[in-house]
């Protein structure tokens, strides 16, 4: 049987060292709170002036949700931040666009050549979505990807809260293998 390549730990996604860490960014790309702020915080001015450049030049409107974008590392430990917007938690019909997010990001990650990468729970902070849909999304998203990006070994998934990681892990278990 072959190992799962999920990981799932607590801590403070700007510390990983995986080849690329995912942004929950909002659709400015200007940085904002969260997970985003942090990022921008921690990986410096070259980030910023990086996604000021993809809205100048690819995404003058922001980027939408459910899409994905990189950008150098910055001052972090990876090579690339991927950026992806969730959208706002309304209802539950919204769930394939939020998985999108996990599919495009990772899709993203193996074009570059990134071998690990890094996600928060995106949409399970300030865009309200309840931990169980966002955990769901994010598997969902996150193996539909792995079926079809080359050279992945390794997801992990960094959540910021004990709860969240119960959360997360207690839907993995339930996930079809």
């Amino acid at each position: 049987m072959e190992s799962s390549p999920f990981v799932v730990e607590v801590g403070d996604i700007v510390h990983q060292r995986t080849d690329a860490i995912v942004n929950a960014a909002n659709s400015s790309l200007m940085g904002g709170g969260g997970v985003d702020g942090a990022i921008h915080r921690h990986g410096g001015p070259a980030i910023l002036a990086e996604c000021m450049e993809i809205r100048r030049t690819t995404h003058p409107e922001g980027l939408p949700p459910g899409q994905a974008v990189a950008t150098s590392g910055g001052n972090l430990s990876c090579r690339w931040i991927i950026h992806t917007v969730g959208p706002v938690f309304r209802d539950p019909s919204q769930f394939d666009l939020l998985a999108s997010c996990y599919h495009r990001s990772l899709l993203l990650a193996a074009d570059l050549g990134a071998r690990s990468i890094s996600f928060p729970l995106v949409g399970a902070g300030v865009y309200g979505w309840p931990a169980d849909l966002a955990s769901r999304a994010a598997i969902d998203g996150a193996a539909r990807a792995l079926d079809e990006a080359a050279g992945l070994s390794e997801v992990r998934f960094v959540l910021y809260r004990d709860e969240l990681a119960e959360v997360f892990r207690s839907e993995l278990g339930r996930a079809p293998s």
